[in-house]
């Protein structure tokens, strides 16, 4: 059974000021931020934030001022909800609800509000001091001045670099070991932290970057936690991120996230670049909703990160060859995750950082950004390049590559307009083309698995229908536990009753110990409020069972002879047990031939069997 220590879980931060945090912040508000709801009844219904869904399963209850997810199962308070949304602690997670309501959250003696980490804090601090330094070193020494003429060469203004806190990292071995050391920083520390290489003799740090423009990458709460490094000369290679560490993953990083997602969420549309140079160029222009991965491919985690700020992705990648490959790439990655999905089409191979200092910023927004095209299109655009047009061998190849991406489509009318464009550009009959895609549609249809309603067009290969699960029937037993909870949870009365009657004898551990908090809770003078009470369980598992619970629809109103009923139901199971051990002792009595033993059992279990 689980120990209750209810003052112990809340990191020091007092129960007035989470209860004063969850009054001001209520859960439809909180989660409206995030996820887009409609009323259905007594709840309010989205699509859930935390997984991919075409059919809304995330659910709010007012009332009760809690969310519960029937697909992914994940649940709780509007605090619980932030701390899953953003990646926050428990009392990063108060703490930031709180300047928000502008709820004064004191110091608490001995202990910070906010998790305390001495290793991840010491390695913030040096990142944020690192980064002053080369910002230092790029406007005011000579070393920097290469590097700032550079930059200016590529259009970036002092307005941007400050606002970036671009830096340069000076072509030495040691110039940052020297900082670092003065300041009484830990090498191997720093090592471990990414911001330092160990020697190749092992005999000490060097500087991990060297001749190196640097751009600080920050979390989505604005603090340093690695760099960028681009070369300034024609060294190898190109771009230098900070290894993975303590601090970053860049699997679960994206660039500038901390600046823009103000406006993603206004917008409800992200754009996605390659590189920093990229999203700073096109931030410039006036797109404030950009950002870059970390130099390596999009990931899952990406995604489920962008669904929770954004409906749309603008696709921003290299007007070339492998730009366009990338993008390819990234669009059933998207698509998966119910993201509606456009392409930025860059002309003459300009990645956007390019065609921003060749045509402007005007010309990018009006042109690359407005004029984005649908998956569909460029894939047509893209698979182009494949064939050689002017052949006919070429041209029908072109059309059995292309056809079966049209007759997927929903849309007749889609269909038909890309069947049209496609009859006007290469002098084909538009009814041979229909004709030949209904073929192909009605063969997708056949293939389909049976059963399976999905329309080809919505389906594409990329969305699987989910099969409904099997009903768990639960031991009588369990059902009356939960009830039991469940009325407990909503009703102090019925609370004393079962721990009068009852008290921790509920036969799952996780009951047991809902039922212990409960106790505990209420007899602090509290009344019934599941949103708070869920605040002083801090165990995931318990926090799970709990909100499971009261989603139950069980009836306010009840009885002492439903409570005893329940009760009596509960207390089986250890009678229950005991009779079936005693018929094993009996069992094993009998084979072994002591039927005197064997008797004196029977009479145990018929006793047992009265009671």
């Amino acid at each position: 059974m689980k120990v209750v220590r209810l003052s112990a879980v809340q990191g020091n931060i007092p129960e007035k000021i989470i209860d004063a945090v969850l009054e001001h912040h209520d859960i439809v508000d909180t989660v409206s931020k995030y996820v887009h709801l409609a009323k259905q009844g007594k709840y309010m219904k989205g699509l859930c934030p935390f997984h991919s869904e075409k059919t809304p399963s995330f659910t709010v209850t007012p009332d009760r001022q809690i969310f519960y997810c029937y697909g992914c199962g994940k649940g709780g308070n509007a605090i619980k909800f932030m701390m899953e949304i953003e990646g926050l602690s428990f009392p990063e997670a108060v703490k930031i609800m709180a300047e928000e309501s502008h709820i004064a959250v004191p110091e608490m003696q001995g202990s910070s509000t906010v998790s305390h980490n001495p290793e991840r804090e010491r390695l913030i601090q040096a990142y944020e001091w690192s980064s002053k330094f080369y910002h230092y070193l790029l406007k005011n020494t000579e070393h920097g001045k290469p590097a700032m003429e550079y930059l200016r060469s590529r259009g970036f203004t002092d307005k941007l670099i400050d606002q970036f806190q671009i830096g340069y990292a000076p072509d030495s071995w040691n110039t940052l070991v020297q900082f670092l050391t003065k300041r009484s920083f830990d090498l191997e520390e720093m090592e471990r932290g990414g911001l330092l290489s160990t020697r190749s003799d092992g005999s000490g740090c060097i500087d991990r970057f060297r001749d190196r423009i640097m751009f600080p990458i920050t979390d989505r709460n604005g603090k340093i936690i690695a760099f960028a490094g681009r070369i300034l000369g024609d060294g190898q290679p190109k771009y230098l991120n900070s290894p993975e560490s303590k601090l970053f993953n860049k699997s679960r990083t994206l660039y500038n996230l901390h600046q823009s997602k103000s406006a993603i969420r206004k917008l409800r549309q992200i754009v996605l670049f390659e590189g920093y140079g990229d999203v700073i160029s096109s931030w410039e222009a006036g797109v404030l909703n950009g950002v870059a991965t970390m130099g390596t491919s999009l990931t899952e985690s990406h995604t489920a990160m962008i669904k929770t700020m954004a409906d749309e992705v603008l696709v921003c990648f290299d007007g070339d060859r492998p730009g366009q490959a990338a993008a390819m790439k990234v669009i059933p990655l998207l698509e998966s995750a119910g993201l509606s999905i456009k392409i930025c089409v860059l002309s003459d191979g300009l990645d956007p950082d390019g065609f921003v200092q060749k045509y402007g910023g005007e010309r990018f927004m009006n042109q690359i950004i407005d004029g984005a095209v649908s998956t569909t299109k460029f894939k047509l655009i893209y698979l182009k390049k494949n064939h050689i047009l002017l052949e006919e061998d070429g041209k029908i190849s072109y059309m059995k590559e292309v056809l079966p991406i049209i007759a997927a489509l929903s849309s007749s009318t889609e269909r038909e307009v890309y069947l049209r464009e496609l009859s006007a550009e290469h002098h084909l009959s538009y009814e041979s083309l229909k004709q030949d895609c209904n073929l192909i549609r009605q063969s997708m249809q056949k293939n389909m698995h049976d059963g399976d309603n999905i329309d080809p067009g919505w389906n594409n290969g990329r969305h699987k229908k989910a099969k409904a699960p099997t009903p768990i029937l639960l031991p009588a037993y369990h059902t009356a536990e939960r009830r039991l909870l469940s009325l407990m949870l909503q009703d102090t009365e019925v609370a004393r009753y079962v721990g009068d009657h009852l008290g921790d004898a509920f036969n799952i551990d996780d009951h047991a110990a809902i039922a212990a908090y409960l106790y505990a809770y209420y007899a602090q003078g509290k009344q019934p409020d599941i949103s708070r009470f869920m605040s002083s369980l801090h165990d995931d598992q318990l926090e799970k069972t709990l909100i499971s619970i009261s989603m139950m629809d069980t009836p306010r109103e009840w009885n002492i002879q439903v409570l005893d009923d329940c009760i009596r139901e509960v207390l089986k199971v250890p009678q229950q047990r005991a009779i079936d051990q005693k018929k094993e002792e009996m069992m094993s009595a009998e084979r072994s031939g002591d039927f005197l033993r064997a008797a004196q059992i029977a009479s145990e279990i018929i006793a047992l069997e009265r009671q």
